[in-house]
């Protein structure tokens, strides 16, 4: 699968990874999917990672709630989520394969490991607990949200 993101949002998202390390952050993805298949994020919501740490992260719950009733609002689907590697390569942690739930969602990791050069990886994971993988989708970044 193809996963568009504004510069815009993209540029957002940074920020914020930034903003809160040595933290990871975390957020939600919403949009649609194309017919051909292109996955298009339309909005990114930067939210609070709970944890406070740097190896993983919990969404707060009531902005968890928050981002979907906006996202019910505006007429989006929810896409997936994001989140930052301060440390590591961009790629689901033994941790992160654990935690995806959802094989419809896509997973989106921002690693920071290279802080001039921010690089932004997408993941279709599927599988049960005891067998879980995950495939890179191509993330492309473009000038517009369509």
């Amino acid at each position: 699968m193809k996963i568009t993101i504004s510069k815009k949002d993209f540029e957002a998202v940074c920020h914020h990874a930034f903003a809160e390390l040595p933290d990871e952050a975390c957020g939600l993805l919403a949009g649609y999917d194309r017919e051909d298949g292109v996955r298009v994020i339309q909005k990114v919501y930067l939210l609070t990672n709970i944890d406070h740490t740097n190896e993983h992260f919990s969404i707060d719950p009531s902005e968890h709630l928050a981002a979907i009733k906006d996202m019910r609002a505006n007429g989006l689907s929810p896409l997936g989520n994001w989140h930052s590697h301060p440390e590591t390569p961009a790629r689901p942690s033994q941790e992160d394969l654990r935690w995806a739930n959802d094989s419809r969602a896509s997973y989106l990791i921002l690693s920071l490991a290279d802080r001039d050069n921010p690089v932004l990886n997408g993941f279709h994971v599927e599988g049960d607990l005891s067998n879980r993988t995950s495939r890179k989708e191509e993330i492309i970044i473009t000038d517009n949200n369509d």
